[in-house]
């Protein structure tokens, strides 16, 4: 539900900001008219620069869909051996347009130049066999339609406005439930397709595209900021993350560092599934932390949390709060093995409750202290609430 919640959250604030834009380009074209041949001269090179970027950080859907609308516009700007095929079928061009986006949406990013790369262009080859048979298959319906005087009103929509609503409700779903900049990328490259069919934009196609283009390189930028400072499995920020604060802090905070008592242990007898749902729970809890506390995954069962300008006092107070929710918790584990029926009538549940706690160690930075240090004084009050029974804070 979290996961769904941030998908929305991100698939309606980039359909905004897009939005946004292009609306601003469109009521400022005064401005940049004049110099359109910049951007004409400069496309080329940014479609280039675009596909190596999401080439090189395995973003092939990105990588992918810039070279396919980067074949498109030298298309329509030079005289190429398929441009009077490709204007005498446009809708084709347009269905494929769709059906390329839908399959990039449904597959997983992979390298470029590996063998998924390959399987994935074989892929957007038949999206093109496929958009043609359709628009065949289409048309020979109506023709029978017609042939047979049955009402044919809704049969103008079949070929494009079919497969266009299809995919837009493909990637809509796909961008809410994964929360995927790269799903929702693909979900404004077919809005954007689907208003230039229906001249929609007023804009140059090389307008469209820089727009479109420079958006997919600012998300390649942020998926991969975000899997280099953010921790796969929690979402909490990384051991990265907390050294990119540690420089920007100032002379006064508070540091925390969090154990998860017996992790080991539960580990084992659980199982790696179970614990990682434990590290989930944790790190969920621990963000709901107050007084500006900030939560990163140092690593394993650790977490650090940064009190910047609190006292020793005021953190603890918070850590106190923190700990006692978590240890009050009762995590429900799912027994592997399958109830009978008889035990399901008679009200019997394999499923146990368990409750976790953790340790934490806490320092606040004193004179002539940098971040390290700091953080190795609250390690050694960690191993010190450790070895006073755990579940516990100390200093």
């Amino acid at each position: 539900m979290e996961n769904v919640a941030k998908g929305f959250k991100a698939t309606l604030s980039s359909l905004l900001i897009i939005g946004a834009i292009f609306l601003g380009v469109m009521e400022t074209q005064h401005f940049w008219l004049a110099k359109i041949s910049i951007f004409e001269q400069s496309l080329y090179g940014l479609f280039i620069i675009t596909i190596l970027f999401s080439s090189y950080f395995s973003h092939s859907s990105i990588a992918f869909l810039s070279a396919i609308l980067g074949l498109f516009y030298i298309t329509i700007n030079t005289n190429m051996a398929w441009s009077n095929w490709l204007v005498a079928n446009n809708n084709w061009l347009v269905v494929n347009g769709f059906l390329v986006c839908g399959l990039l949406g449904l597959i997983k990013d992979r390298g470029v130049l590996s063998v998924h790369g390959f399987y994935q262009l074989i892929l957007i080859v038949l999206c093109g066999v496929t958009a043609y048979l359709w628009l065949f298959t289409s048309d020979v319906f109506l023709l029978f339609l017609k042939a047979n005087e049955y009402s044919i009103t809704w049969g103008a929509y079949l070929p494009i406005e079919v497969p266009l609503f299809t995919v837009i409700l493909l990637l809509l779903w796909r961008s809410i439930s994964t929360a995927s900049l790269s799903v929702v990328a693909l979900l404004v490259s077919v809005l954007v397709w689907s208003f230039e069919h229906y001249q929609l934009l007023d804009l140059p196609w090389s307008i469209t595209l820089t727009i479109l283009v420079s958006y997919y390189i600012l998300v390649v930028v942020v998926d991969s900021y975000s899997l280099a400072y953010r921790d796969e499995l929690t979402g909490l920020p990384s051991r990265r993350a907390l050294k990119q604060l540690s420089l920007s802090l100032g002379s006064s905070y508070t540091i925390a560092m969090v154990d998860i008592d017996h992790f080991k242990k539960f580990n084992d007898k659980y199982g790696h599934d179970i614990g990682d749902q434990v590290l989930k729970l944790v790190a969920s809890k621990l963000s709901e932390v107050k007084k500006g506390g900030k939560i990163f995954r140092y690593g394993g069962e650790e977490f650090t949390i940064v009190f910047p300008r609190k006292s020793l006092v005021q953190s603890k107070q918070e850590l106190e709060r923190i700990r006692k929710l978590i240890a009050k918790y009762k995590m429900v584990i799912r027994d592997p093995k399958r109830q009978t029926k008889e035990e399901r009538s008679n009200g019997k549940s394999n499923n146990k409750k368990v409750s976790v706690t953790i340790s934490i160690g806490v320092a606040i930075r004193s004179n002539k202290q940098n971040f390290e240090q700091t953080l190795k004084v609250a390690d050694q009050a960690l191993y010190k609430a450790k070895k006073s029974g755990r579940n516990n804070v100390s200093v």
